[in-house]
């Protein structure tokens, strides 16, 4: 897709009231694809992901409001709440996350909203939905990543349940709403006679959702999945391991194939023909030896020299990397992964780039996160 051809989106207008990550991120997935997104920030202080800074930066405002436009209204205000229902009657969809029943005690219930737009799609995100007993609770995304599950299968059985250095929740919740809009988006346009619809969306229900079977291997075992590090309830080996230079390296060999060459570079070529190692059951039940054998190997290579190896042997196995790795590793360089934006001194910084290609183009970042109110002037007729 060059930069000189329509967004596959460019006809599609989105309300965005939400605040922070979770309509954040679905917005910033429709606006990508060329969607014009209306921020409506409050006067003064805008949405509180403007104040996720670093160094006097609004690193995550750079990243997933870019493409964006903002307007400044006060919603308690009658003439801004005039504004507002102006602004959603252009719009194809509406995306808020209030507390369940603010939407209603502003005017705009959905009974409001079918005679203001009927073909609208309202996306209601909130931590535990829209209804059900935990609906009136606060539902920040490290409260959903305890209680889904999620927290007590991650980290080691002989420490604390760890939550997720990021905010997990919110943006699983976020990209599954943008499928959703975009999917009832299409049955509105299709309708001769369209009505509001609306979802309800949690961000419980969707990490709940991504985390597997959890239920139905609790009905047939009794057992919950227990904290295991990096190894998999699934199949092994699969760990971290660290390298002679202090360096990580993870692999995953748990098809028999990649084993028997693992085994062999390892110099244990008989390692299927041992009884702890034989079967997929064995491989699972005898993981701490199977992980020394690994790592006696492991830790008499170097990075360079581990990576050539496993290049080698074809095996699956990578380096475990952080920022300061990727910000010039080759692959991101070549895959341009990272683009510059310009913030209010006049300087770069880097953000990602759109985080796919379509017909071998990567979509163009049209323009940069906007200041707060800079697009009032576009969206409402000067008096």
């Amino acid at each position: 897709m060059s930069g000189q051809e329509t967004p596959a989106l460019a006809d599609v207008i989105v309300v965005d009231l939400s605040r922070l990550v979770s309509g954040n991120m679905l917005t910033h997935v429709l606006a990508d694809m060329g969607a014009q997104v209306i921020k409506v920030e409050r006067p003064g202080k805008g949405d509180e992901l403007r104040a996720w800074q670093r160094k006097g930066v609004s690193t995550y405002w750079l990243a997933y409001s870019r493409n964006k436009d903002s307007v400044s209204l006060d919603l308690r205000d009658p003439e801004g709440l005039i504004a507002l229902k102006d602004l959603i009657q252009k719009a194809d969809i509406l995306v808020e996350n209030f507390r369940p029943g603010t939407l209603e005690k502003m005017g705009l219930d959905i009974k409001s909203l079918q005679a203001l737009n009927p073909k609208l799609v309202v996306i209601r995100i909130s931590g535990w939905g829209q209804t059900g007993v935990f609906s009136e609770r606060g539902g920040f995304g490290s409260l959903i990543e305890a209680m889904s599950g999620f927290a007590s299968m991650n980290g080691f059985a002989d420490r604390p349940p760890v939550l997720p250095p990021f905010a997990m929740a919110d943006t699983i919740a976020g990209i599954y709403g943008s499928t959703l809009a975009l999917a009832l988006l299409q049955k509105q346009r299709q309708s001769s006679n369209p009505t509001v619809q609306e979802v309800d969306l949690s961000l419980f229900e969707p990490l709940f959702s991504v985390l597997g079977p959890q239920a139905a291997e609790y009905q047939l075992t009794g057992e919950v999945t227990p904290r295991s590090g990096s190894h998999s309830p699934t199949h092994a080996p699969r760990n971290v391991y660290q390298t002679q230079d202090g360096r990580w390296i993870a692999l995953s060999a748990g098809m028999e194939g990649t084993l028997k060459r693992l085994f062999e570079g390892i110099g244990f070529p008989k390692g299927l023909e041992d009884p702890r190692f034989s079967s997929h059951e064995a491989r699972l039940a005898n993981i701490d030896d199977l992980d020394r054998l690994i790592q006696g190997h492991i830790s008499k290579l170097n990075l360079e020299h581990a990576l050539a190896f496993f290049k080698e042997m074809d095996i699956t196995a990578g380096q475990v990397c952080d920022v300061s790795d990727l910000i010039d590793h080759p692959y991101i360089r070549d895959r341009e992964m990272l683009v510059e934006t310009k913030i209010e001194n006049g300087e770069s910084v880097l953000i990602h780039a759109t985080p796919y290609k379509i017909n071998g183009q990567r979509p163009p970042i049209r323009r940069a996160a906007p200041t707060l109110g800079q697009d009032n002037d576009k969206w409402f007729a000067k008096k």
